[in-house]
């Protein structure tokens, strides 16, 4: 995997985890925060861990983030900053601008002023969640666009034994079976073949409609 480099403004717990999470992943990940205590939190998971303030174009120049391959702005309940902040990062032509929203509104903002990415933490959790108790044969829930998600989930009874080709969900359902993992042997298989035969050690990964999705898995609402 190619080390990359990213930046992370705001260290509550969702900008924490984000800088834990990529820096354990082998990338090099700078951290920013106003707050002494933060900043400390988090100088031991980090490539760098910068005390100072991003609502600052002159300061976020110094900081390189204009190398970086993405920033995150996660500025908590003060979203004036988080949107001054994104105008800033799109004005130093950042490649990709992730910003987190606390409210409908305050990401309609954040994409008007250049977010590549609005996050809505609790909204996108909750989704995923409702989806997994209300579906449990599907382990990963991710919404891509209005109706349509990827779904990662366990073949339910009625495909197992038959190929790609017999399930026909592309004609049937407009879906695509994108990849399929086999838990057992740890095999993943991109674009698998129509002959693929499915097994019940399989996970597939399914993209559609939601409700197709629904439909082919015999799933009752």
């Amino acid at each position: 995997m190619k080390k990359k480099k990213f930046c992370v403004i705001g260290l509550g717990n969702f900008g924490f985890h984000i800088v834990s999470t990529l820096y354990q992943e082998g990338h090099e990940v700078i951290a920013i925060d106003l707050e002494r205590d933060k900043v400390q939190a988090v100088k031991d998971i980090c490539s760098y861990a910068i005390l100072g303030d991003a609502a600052n174009k002159d300061f976020l120049a110094a900081q390189g983030v204009q190398e970086m391959d993405a920033v995150v702005v996660s500025t908590g309940v003060r979203s004036h900053l988080s949107t001054l902040i994104t105008l800033y990062l799109k004005e130093l032509k950042v490649r990709r601008i992730l910003a987190k929203a606390i409210s409908e509104d305050h990401g309609r903002i954040l994409a008007r002023v250049g977010a590549s990415d609005v996050i809505f933490p609790e909204k996108d959790m909750a989704v995923r969640i409702a989806r997994n108790m209300s579906s449990p044969n599907i382990l990963e829930f991710i919404p891509l666009a209005e109706e349509y998600s990827l779904s990662e989930t366990e073949p339910p009874k009625h495909f197992l034994g038959k190929t790609l080709i017999d399930l026909d969900l592309r004609k049937k359902y407009q879906l695509t079976v994108i990849a399929i993992k086999d838990v057992l042997t740890d095999q993943f298989i991109p674009v698998p073949p129509p002959t693929y035969q499915i097994k019940n050690s399989d996970l597939l990964i399914i993209l559609g409609k939601t409700s197709d999705i629904d439909r082919a898995l015999n799933i009752k609402k």
